[in-house]
């Protein structure tokens, strides 16, 4: 929509932790804008009850942290790891290997990623995973109707397949899955490049994202989480293969909130969506997929079906030894650290969302929903503030403020006969939109207990907590955004055609939220 006023057109812990076996259980006109908000510290994770001398313990001491390494390290040797159970399930040869890198938490376990075996070019196989040795909820709930049910009605895939892996963890080694769960357990739903999910951090933790949007997306999915725990008993009663390899392990029972919540978060950070499946198998674990695999806004490679396994085919060039990456999507960076607990500084997917409504109040509301309508926006609209193009963003706002500046019925009638989205506004009117926006970004600027060159100060200290550092970092790039389109914003307000036009008083100027 182009409500144009001619002179701007210049403007431009472990997430399976051990449980031993229980006995049976007794079983917006003026408008409006707003950001737009939505999707105990975190607990070491333990190993599966039939390896419990692995799990790992809060020491009081370095001593003790490092104790936990070696008794850990000495069981994966006793074990094997989890290629090598792969290759004895099904895996062809393939051009990858499983390295590690120090974690950022000394009395934590290294991180396992996967890495290139052999030079490899854009085009490569690096690994063909078969069906066999990837969980769907095809192969969860034993049934495709029953998945696709339960999945449009109670639980998120990924609820479905966390219940499935704590259900399995309490098989210890018996589970088929034992390898693998086993090393979820070791990655803690790190990923690769930084911290666990902010659903696992402390409320004091989360303070860290004080002015952010994140902040509330991440409370919103936590409650998500709790709802879809409450149904979990359904879930159970209702998957056939569940009720009969568990018939005495009702989920709420043998499952407290807390660790199911960790569960859900680990399986988060390792799902990969499939293309071009059924719905039933669209959402899947693949062992030396994620969180093995590193992920980056700037690369294409994705897992992918074909053929009756889950293969990777590289898109750049890797020498022998470099970790393998994988596209995550055009996720923002909100997206990234509650998925997967990182923040990526070159994302060009990164942005910020604005929500502006048509006030209900407003005599000309129907009308100018409308014409609003007849431009592709809604009486509450949100707009994508994407990085690197806040200008397009700001100048595809104006006309829809300018919109709620209209009160002349007259006026009104103009707009709605016109050929094109046309909003005869003065010099004033013009100055009233303009302030009101800019004033709206810097509303949200003081929302930050931070200034920019605070959070270039704290990104600088090497020593910086991982968990403020990856919350600094998405903060500094929010101002950024925000910044570019305050700058935006002024520099339209001096291209007015008077530098001192005061803004024009009217009965149904936007408010701000």
């Amino acid at each position: 929509m182009d409500l144009a006023y001619s002179p701007m057109a210049k403007c431009i812990s472990s997430p399976f932790p051990s449980f031993t076996h229980r006995p049976p259980l007794a079983l917006f006109s003026r408008v409006s804008i707003s950001p737009k908000y939505g999707n105990a510290p975190c607990r070491l994770w333990k190993m599966c009850s039939a390896c419990s001398s692995d799990t790992l313990v809060d020491g009081s001491s370095l001593k003790q942290g490092r104790k936990s390494l070696e008794v850990a390290s000495k069981k994966e040797d006793e074990y094997g790891d989890l290629k090598s159970w792969m290759h004895e399930n099904g895996l062809p040869p393939c051009k990858v290997v499983i390295k590690d890198r120090p974690s950022h938490n000394a009395k934590h376990l290294p991180i396992h990623y996967v890495a290139a075996s052999e030079d490899l070019q854009a085009g490569y196989i690096a690994f063909s995973v078969p069906d066999s040795l990837v969980v769907t909820l095809e192969r969860v709930l034993g049934n495709e109707t029953i998945a696709e049910l339960l999945t449009t009605n109670k639980l998120s895939e990924l609820a479905c397949l966390a219940l499935y892996l704590m259900y399995e963890k309490k098989q210890g080694k018996k589970s088929v899955w034992y390898p693998y769960i086993r090393e979820l357990d070791h990655q803690r739903a790190r990923g690769q490049l930084a911290v666990e999910s902010p659903l696992l951090w402390s409320e004091a933790e989360l303070d860290y994202l004080t002015g952010s949007p994140t902040k509330a997306d991440v409370l919103e999915r936590a409650e998500g989480i709790k709802r879809e725990y409450n149904e979990l008993d359904t879930v159970w009663f209702m998957a056939g293969s569940l009720f009969q390899q568990y018939p005495y392990d009702i989920p709420t029972e043998a499952f407290p909130f807390e660790i199911f919540k960790q569960a859900f978060v680990a399986v988060q950070s390792c799902v990969v969506h499939l293309q071009k499946v059924s719905l039933s198998r669209r959402f899947a674990l693949v062992p030396l997929g994620p969180p093995l695999l590193s992920y980056s806004s700037n690369c294409k490679a994705m897992l992918a079906a074909v053929d009756g396994s889950v293969q990777l085919v590289v898109d750049r060039s890797y020498r022998a030894g470099d970790p393998i990456v994988v596209w995550c999507g055009p996720q923002p960076n909100s997206k990234l650290l509650i998925n997967y607990g990182f923040v990526d500084e070159e994302n060009s997917y990164d942005r910020l969302m604005v929500e502006a409504a048509l006030n209900t109040e407003d005599p000309q509301y129907q009308h100018k929903r409308l014409a609003a309508q007849r431009n592709g926006k809604l009486s509450v609209q949100t707009f994508q503030v994407c990085v690197g193009k806040e200008k397009e963003a700001v100048l595809e706002m104006l006309p829809y403020l300018r919109l709620g500046y209209v009160s002349d019925p007259s006026e009104m009638q103009t707009v709605l006969s016109s050929q094109g989205p046309i909003c005869p506004l003065s010099p004033c009117m013009e100055r009233a939109v303009l302030d009101q926006l800019s004033d709206h970004f810097k509303a949200r600027l003081a929302c930050y207990p931070t200034t920019l060159s605070e959070d270039e100060a704290l990104l600088a200290d090497a020593d910086l907590d991982p968990k403020k550092r990856v919350a600094t970092q998405l903060v500094r790039l929010e101002k950024k955004i925000l910044n570019a389109c305050l700058e935006t914003t002024v520099n339209c307000i001096n291209q007015l055609p008077d530098p001192f036009v005061s803004p024009c008083p009217a009965p149904f100027a936007p408010t701000l939220k």
